[in-house]
């Protein structure tokens, strides 16, 4: 019998349960996290966290996907535990995910985050990088306090997983001044910058709740895979993503001149659409005028790189990566239920809209 689809999946496991559990377990000791930090850092975090508005009023505000709190608290499951022993993990891998997020916000220009103003455009740079770094600090502290016997061993995991994440981050503003990056270098990027931290996520509660370090290791390979199919799909919504949806700008990877998958894609592809894509975009980084492009400039832009193949490679990429990620799963003994979550995830990552 042929493996379920992804839909068919979909209908056995509630992902959006399965994400608002990790959220439920996570934010309350996110919130005590934050509220450590001296003011105005503290009205800062919240303010990014979505917990209150510019003005200080509390709001409801988009927390993001909680794909990462998801997977730690079920990974500590692996092993047989409570959910609640990955919390821990899982409050870690959001604090640094969040300090990246604030200082790449600053270091791209982004201006806008989850359809509100990013937190340097409201605070100032100087406080999008302090709140930033104690949150980098805060990751540790929360790990080490947890008491249990795997938290060394977790922070050492996490200490690789933050590492890889800023190298990835390194690599992704160099290429911005390339004219050209292979496939195979923005793989590498896109493993450091994303692939890391859900590896880390896949993991985390897992070694809290005792694993031993092979199947920690095949759950960060799990984690690894999905976050290459994450990226994919995030770039393929960084040129073609409803901004209603993703909160960001039209075309929103080709004004920032990123070397993202579907781009390197097009340009390795060869043929005519590939040639002049290669031509326009030498150009652009040479334009003087690049921020005042229109939306036709950035629409032709796009329409070349689908032309070229690089729309279509994407997809696949991310389905090929998703395919490793969950073949992973299978060297892992877990209960069965387990496993069919963490296919559920998966596949909610190469499927969704924002």
């Amino acid at each position: 019998m042929p493996p379920a689809s992804p839909a068919a999946r979909r209908t056995a496991v509630d992902v959006a349960a399965l994400l608002e559990r990790g959220r439920t377990l996570a934010t309350p000791v996110l919130r005590a996290a934050a509220g450590r930090l001296a003011p105005p850092m503290d009205t800062v975090a919240a303010y990014h966290f979505g917990w209150i508005d510019a003005q200080g009023n509390p709001t409801e505000g988009d927390g993001g996907k909680a794909v990462r709190p998801a997977l730690a608290v079920l990974s500590a499951e692996v092993t047989g535990a409570d959910p609640a022993v990955g919390v821990p993990g899982a409050v870690a891998v959001e604090l640094v995910h969040n300090f990246s997020l604030l200082h790449d916000d600053l270091m791209d220009g982004d201006e806008q985050r989850r359809h509100r103003d990013t937190v340097w455009k409201v605070h100032g740079p100087a406080q999008a990088i302090l709140v930033g770094d104690a949150l980098f600090a805060l990751a540790y502290e929360v790990l080490l306090e947890s008491g249990t016997a795997g938290a060394g061993r977790a922070a050492r995991r996490l200490t690789a997983a933050t590492r890889a994440l800023i190298d990835g981050q390194a690599q992704d503003i160099s290429y911005e001044h390339r004219d050209r990056v292979s496939v195979e270098e923005c793989l590498e990027m896109e493993g450091n910058k994303t692939g890391a931290l859900l590896a880390c996520a896949s993991s985390v509660g897992a070694v809290l709740g005792g694993a031993d370090e092979k199947d920690a290791d095949t759950l960060e390979k799990y984690g690894y895979h999905l976050g290459l199919a994450f990226q994919a799909v995030d770039d393929l919504l960084g040129i073609w993503g409803d901004p209603v949806s993703t909160g960001k700008q039209t075309w929103s990877d080709l004004r920032q001149r990123k070397k993202s998958l579907p781009v390197v894609a097009a340009l390795a592809a060869g043929g005519s659409a590939s040639e002049r894509l290669g031509e326009l975009l030498a150009a652009d980084a040479k334009s003087t005028d690049f921020a005042n492009f229109s939306e036709e400039e950035f629409a032709a832009r796009a329409a070349l790189i689908e032309e070229a193949g690089g729309r279509e490679w994407t997809a696949a990429e991310a389905r090929r990566q998703h395919t490793i990620a969950i073949e992973a799963l299978g060297d892992v003994d877990m209960p069965e239920q387990v496993r069919e979550r963490f296919t559920a995830l998966a596949d909610f990552v190469v499927v969704r809209k924002r």
